[in-house]
């Protein structure tokens, strides 16, 4: 199959969209697909552009078998509001010449990747030109966030930005997104449930894996060899509630066996730093390369995730998956009822989102208590195993991806026939 992915993070981004984005690229090439990625420079989550990049060129490479476009974008230095708009429609802006030059190259598919909404016009009437199937995948449900967050703010732009929102996902042939509670989002919003799939993150259970020995990243960062090591590693942006962290790893701080590592970057780093950096037991530290990412994962005893409530089944926090697949402890702040909570809590350790206090028992509790952080971290492995493996979840997207190409064709052959029989046939499109 052609296949065109268009969306405004991909690799070498490590974290967030860009990273799923990206493996999802190079399986299915790996698979002997034609892959077309239309997608930006790597920006994320340090927000200014990565060296050997250029934000204001036209550029095309092939990466993995892959065959990657990317178009110039505007960075804000801060991404708050009007400045995160713009930066997003830069990229729809200047995008839209390669994809309509794409158009040519006829695919079969054009998978278009939430964020960015703004891409969706463009990918939706690309596929329409070119009888495509168009494909909607949300990885977050970013106008709801958008607003709950603060990011914006207006009645009328709330109601426009809805309605707009709306229309989008009503008109894509396929729509997925990565939960059950999202997809129950979809469908509030307008969308039937027969144009929906779920299609969750991933892990690679061969690469992310518990170490029998520990590694020398804890000796490289100068941490005492006996310490437990509480790890916080992702984006440090608006959605993460890394403010309620920073307040536990504050009421911590003199916890002389705890060591904390924040590891990552964002809107949010130099605010952590401000606030705990200079803790003796605190290291803030940047991404890893992906090849030591195991390594990094297998640094903590106890895994954090936090995340504001506000945010709670607008996204699923991708990081997950692969501290589920370290086999180590995690403990995540979410609301009974949440996804979240529901897929962390038979084997981690949930505490309200918000309550810094609670955190920090939890953290405590476990430092203290090796056999159940034991207990936990098998508990995560097996699920990641069983539930969460790139291969099973990405064979499965491309039965999918299959399946409703045939369907396509099979019903444009069908409406053909009708069509000259006086008929009409309800058609997907």
């Amino acid at each position: 199959m052609k296949i065109l992915i268009y969306g405004i993070n991909y690799a070498p981004e490590m974290t967030g969209i860009g990273k799923y984005t990206g493996e999802m690229a190079v399986w299915l090439a790996a698979r002997g697909h034609d892959v077309h990625v239309v997608c930006a420079p790597p920006y994320y989550p340090e927000w200014r552009v990565a060296p050997d990049f250029n934000a204001k060129r036209y550029t095309r490479e092939e990466r993995d078998g892959v065959t990657v476009s990317r178009a110039p974008l505007w960075v804000p230095a801060r991404p708050k509001s009007l400045g995160r708009l713009l930066h997003l429609a830069s990229f729809a802006l200047s995008s839209f010449p390669v994809m309509l030059s794409l158009m040519a190259w006829r695919p079969d598919v054009v998978f278009c990747v939430a964020p960015s909404l703004l891409n969706a016009p463009t990918g939706w009437l690309v596929a329409r030109l070119t009888g495509a199937h168009a494909w909607l995948h949300i990885q977050d449900f970013e106008v709801d966030a958008a607003f709950k967050l603060g990011i914006l703010q207006g009645s009328w732009l709330k109601r426009f930005a809805l309605l707009a929102e709306r229309v989008l996902l009503t008109h894509f042939d396929s729509v997925s997104t990565l939960s059950s509670k999202m997809i129950a989002r979809a469908i509030a919003k307008g969308v039937s449930p027969a144009r929906l799939t779920y299609f969750p993150n991933w892990v690679d259970t061969d690469a992310i894996f518990p170490l029998a020995q520990p590694g020398t990243l804890k000796a490289a960062l100068g941490l005492p060899a006996e310490a437990i090591v509480i790890l916080y590693s992702g984006n440090m942006g608006g959605k993460q509630g890394l403010d309620v962290l920073t307040d536990a790893i504050l009421q911590l701080g003199q916890c002389a066996d705890l060591a904390f590592v924040l590891c990552g970057a964002g809107p949010a780093r130099a605010g952590i730093e401000a606030a705990c950096g200079s803790l003796p037991n605190c290291r803030i530290i940047d991404l890893r390369p992906a090849e030591e990412l195991n390594e990094l994962l297998n640094l903590a005893d106890i895994h954090v995730l936090p995340q504001r409530a506000d945010a709670a089944d607008l996204v699923m926090p991708s990081k997950l998956t692969g501290m589920f697949a370290s086999g180590r402890t995690v403990v995540a702040m979410a609301r009974p009822g949440t996804e979240l909570y529901e897929t962390v809590a038979p084997r981690g350790v949930i505490v309200p989102p918000g309550d810094a206090t609670s955190l920090a028992e939890a953290i405590r509790r476990l430092a203290d208590d090796a056999p159940m952080r034991a207990k936990l971290g098998r508990a995560g492995r097996e699920y990641a195993v069983a539930m969460l493996a790139r291969d099973a979840e990405l064979a499965a997207f491309e039965s999918e991806l299959i399946a409703t190409r045939a369907f396509d064709r099979k019903t444009a052959t069908a409406n053909e026939a009708n069509e000259a029989a006086g008929l009409k046939v309800r058609s997907r499109h």
